[in-house]
């Protein structure tokens, strides 16, 4: 397979577009709820590897100003000389949070309310098919904006359950945003598969079962794989994932030999553990 275009006329490979506008006014609200509810010692909590509660609050407050174009206090992301994306998007995350260590919890609380309020009505209102920031993971560049809309919601969602997680909460199941993001974080399969040789027509299924869960079909091109071309008879490949497993396994929450184990395959494994090495986020 060859990489795919980046070309807006062949973002059809990416399947149907999602619209995961509306539902940033309630994830907010979630997120509010969920931090007004911690005691003192939970905001000190370890959220992921490297960053606290705390931490990751203030980092999706830097995410809310960098969408809505605001650089509070002369903060400024530019690229280094010879920087990757990948670089770029650490080094200036781990720099917000530092700036913002000191912030108090209620201080976060208010800004994230406000920043995320103007946040939420900016996507309520955007053009689903302008050509919009790119989606790396996704291999579009640049990206149609729905998928630059549902990427940015997961992120949001993601970090939440972080934050769940951290003080000895589940996962939310909420099912109707957890299939936008399962929805939104399978995009990322074509891509994910680009350098995986098999003849035109051949299909993987990844089955993600319960209420948010759904089928994503990939099948091979002559040049790329698509998520556009409905299923038709026997995969070549299926693999059958629980949501927790699924969700985690494109957020790297667990690695693909985790997810292998508790995932249940059918037809050529090669296939299938290709397909698991999905992941959805910068990494």
């Amino acid at each position: 397979m060859s990489p795919e275009s980046n070309g807006m006329s062949g973002a059809s490979w990416l399947g149907d577009p999602i619209d995961a506008r509306p539902l940033f006014g309630s994830e907010l609200g979630a997120l509010l709820g969920t931090l007004r509810g911690l005691r003192s010692a939970d905001w000190r909590k370890r959220a992921v590897p490297r960053w606290t509660v705390h931490d990751l609050a203030s980092h999706i407050l830097g995410d809310y100003y960098a969408r809505l174009d605001r650089t509070p206090g002369g903060f400024r992301r530019a690229f280094m000389p010879g920087e990757t994306l990948e670089a770029f998007i650490h080094r200036t995350n781990q720099e917000w949070v530092d700036r913002h260590a000191d912030d108090s919890p209620a201080s976060l609380i208010e800004a994230l309310e406000v920043a995320g309020t103007r946040l939420a009505r900016r996507f309520a209102t955007a053009d689903l098919k302008a050509p919009a920031l790119g989606v790396s993971w996704a291999g579009a560049d640049p990206a149609p904006g729905w998928l630059d809309i549902a990427r940015e919601f997961t992120e949001y969602w993601t970090h939440r359950q972080q934050i769940r997680h951290a003080i000895g909460s589940d996962t939310d199941p909420e099912p109707h945003a957890l299939s936008t993001v399962l929805d939104t974080f399978m995009r990322a399969l074509p891509h994910t598969l680009r350098h995986t040789t098999a003849p035109a027509g051949t299909q993987i299924d990844v089955i993600v079962e319960g209420p948010a869960g759904g089928r994503w079909t990939a099948t091979a091109a002559p040049d790329r794989w698509s998520l556009a071309e409905p299923p038709s008879g026997r995969p070549t490949a299926s693999v059958l994932l629980d949501t927790e497993t699924a969700w985690r396994l494109c957020t790297r929450g667990i690695d693909p030999a985790t997810a292998l184990g508790r995932a249940r395959v059918r037809g050529e494994r090669r296939l299938a553990e290709a397909a698991c090495m999905v992941v959805s986020i910068v990494y």
